[in-house]
């Protein structure tokens, strides 16, 4: 029986050190009928070179350049809009993947009739869990806990047709991952997950996700206005969920705000924005489903005010600071 075609979207930006390995692992898979679709986003070092040197090697390669850097979201409707597979993937550059990634997640998309199959990944905070099949209530469910599967779009396959009714967002450049996700399982009539560690996730020193505020970033909040209001009218038991999920993002963006500084020196503006965003999901029984009890007194402290937050934030990360020096 012939192998469905597997479309492979890889974003590239500014990753030399890391998209070598990344490629390498993608072009060893067991599953060799796939295409490799490469958005290089204007990167500025040698990203571009690496791409090129390997679509020259192996024609199951392409390579896109942007003119300009246009971001993630941009770069992956741009794959999805070139691709032919009947099956869609992403990865990002700078990550690793086991050689059977996309042979088992075909394989469980078959086994299970579902329309997106998701699997383990390490280097990134996943809970996990068995292996299991998803209705569509219930897979949303999961997106809002985070169990088992993480909320962004790698370590995933995709049924096609399914992905191209669900645009990124390409005014949102950070939590355009949820916005997305969120979509596709309103739309999935399954989804199944199976544990097995597959993909490689690199904390990466510079990325965004450790990085300050920025205008950019701070599209996250309408991401989470948009999640939070669509599941209040579609899906209600995964709405304190959601609200939690975005009082604990809003807080680690308050933290990287105070830590790393704003774009613009504009450190209170942000945190007043993030604030307002606290405001608006903010609920007792939300913050009740926080992990800790920290991360509960500072995302209230911050629902009380931003200027208090600013300052035990900053008291902290300078304690922080001398115990790394010491």
């Amino acid at each position: 029986m012939e192998q469905p075609l597997i479309s492979v979207i890889v974003p590239v930006y500014n990753v030399e050190g890391y998209v070598q390995p990344c490629l390498d692992a993608l072009l060893a898979q067991t599953w060799p009928n796939l295409e490799l679709i490469l958005i290089d986003d204007a990167s500025t070092d040698g990203s571009g070179g690496v791409c090129k040197a390997c679509a020259a090697r192996d024609s199951r390669v392409r390579v896109v350049r942007f003119p300009e850097n246009r971001g993630p979201s941009a770069a992956r409707n741009e794959g999805v809009r070139r691709a032919a597979g009947a099956y869609i993937a992403f990865v990002d550059a700078d990550d690793r993947v086991e050689p059977d990634l996309l042979e088992k997640l075909y394989r469980c998309l078959e086994e299970t009739g579902a329309e997106v199959s998701a699997c383990g990944a390490d280097g990134i905070a996943l809970k996990g869990g068995p292996a299991a099949v998803y209705n569509r209530t219930e897979a949303v469910c999961c997106l809002a806990r985070g169990v088992p599967f993480n909320m962004v779009p790698w370590g995933k396959l995709y049924r096609a047709e399914l992905v191209k009714q669900c645009p990124f967002d390409e005014d949102v450049f950070y939590s355009e991952d949820l916005l997305f996700l969120y979509a596709v399982l309103k739309r999935a009539r399954r989804v199944a997950y199976r544990p097995d560690v597959l993909y490689h996730y690199t904390q990466r020193t510079g990325s965004q996700v450790q990085s300050g505020m920025t205008r950019r970033k701070c599209t996250a909040l309408s991401a989470h206005d948009l999640v939070c209001a669509d599941a209040a009218a579609s899906f209600p038991e995964a709405v304190e969920d959601f609200r939690q999920l975005v009082l604990e993002a809003d807080r680690n963006m308050a933290v990287l705000a105070v830590k790393n500084g704003c774009e613009g020196g504009r450190t209170f503006s942000y945190l007043k924005q993030i604030q307002v965003n606290v405001r608006r999901h903010f609920s007792r029984r939300a913050l009740a489903l926080c992990p800790g009890r920290k991360e509960a007194a500072s995302i209230l402290l911050l629902y009380v005010s931003a200027a208090a937050f600013w300052a035990a934030a900053a008291v902290c990360t300078r304690r922080k600071g001398r115990r790394g020096g010491a």
